[in-house]
């Protein structure tokens, strides 16, 4: 079997679209908002990144983006932190583009033929790697961000575990 492979990519996929989902349960757009007291970023701007991580996927995949451009803008790496409401997307409107974009993943890659997923990359993020590759390097960069979430939940007020 050829690594990566479209199971296992969705797999990984999967399991973080779950873990996010667990982590917002019962979060309002305004506690998504809260500042960590440390460098860092809110859950909105995490989660916004997050989906500018799938929208890349999305792209890799010959698909299009669950985000507008000016919102990807937002939550690309190395932009201003988000403080306020001032321009962040509704976390209810985050929500929907990450169900939005874990079916469109999922179709993507069950639609994918290992061929492609083998297919180098002239200039990749990583060098010269696959379409695969590239895929499994921004799921583990989701995986990264996924588990700041448990902390943005808890600086909500949210004393539990939810995983």
């Amino acid at each position: 079997m050829a690594y990566p492979d479209a199971k296992h990519l969705a797999q990984s996929f999967h399991l973080t679209y779950w873990v996010i989902r667990q982590q917002v349960e019962g979060l309002t757009h305004a506690d998504s908002l809260i500042q960590p007291p440390v460098r860092g970023n809110c859950l909105n701007w995490v989660l916004g990144h997050i989906l500018t991580g799938r929208c890349a996927v999305l792209a890799l995949l010959g698909e299009p983006p669950v985000l507008t451009a000016d919102q990807m803008a937002l939550y690309e790496t190395g932009s201003a932190p988000i403080t306020g409401d001032d321009g962040a997307v509704a976390l209810e409107a985050l929500l929907a583009n990450l169900d939005e974009s874990q079916q469109m993943i999922f179709s993507a890659l069950r639609a994918t033929p290992q061929e492609r997923l083998d297919y180098l990359l002239e200039d990749g993020e990583n060098g010269q790697s696959s379409v695969g590759e590239e895929i499994a390097s921004l799921a583990w960069h989701e995986t990264y961000h996924v588990g700041q979430m448990e902390l943005l939940r808890q600086l909500a007020g949210k004393n539990d575990q939810v995983i």
